[in-house]
């Protein structure tokens, strides 16, 4: 079975970049798409946002 749900660990493997920024650009995503804050950011919705492709994605993180 495949995960839905991006963690910021997830980020910083597929960016290069800190816990911090991590934690930042799911809390940019969240806003964007007018979540609340105990919704959770898809990995869909990352790659949307991002403009990655989400085989890529799902690849480096499974």
């Amino acid at each position: 079975m495949k995960r839905v749900v991006i963690y910021p660990k997830d980020i910083m493997i597929i960016t290069g970049k800190s816990e911090r920024y991590s934690r930042y650009l799911i809390q940019r995503i969240k806003k964007y798409l007018k979540k609340e804050d105990h919704q959770v950011v898809s990995i869909s919705e990352f790659c949307s946002y991002m403009g990655l492709d989400q085989e890529t994605v799902e690849s480096c993180i499974i």
